[in-house]
């Protein structure tokens, strides 16, 4: 496992369920191409595999 992980909103979350756009919020991404750096750790891969379609992630 990677220390940390980068992760990016590469799609909208308009359309999207309620509890996506939550997990969303939740990451700490609020904008389109926004990066936020986050540990690795078992709740934040649950979290991305939730909206696993909307990010991308680099482990860094």
């Amino acid at each position: 496992m990677a220390n940390k992980l980068e992760i990016t909103l590469t799609r909208s979350v308009i359309g999207r369920p309620q509890d996506q756009k939550d997990t969303v919020k939740a990451l700490g991404l609020r904008k389109m191409h926004q990066t936020v750096e986050k540990n690795d750790n078992p709740a934040i891969r649950g979290m991305i595999n939730k909206v696993a379609h909307l990010v991308t992630v680099k482990e860094i």
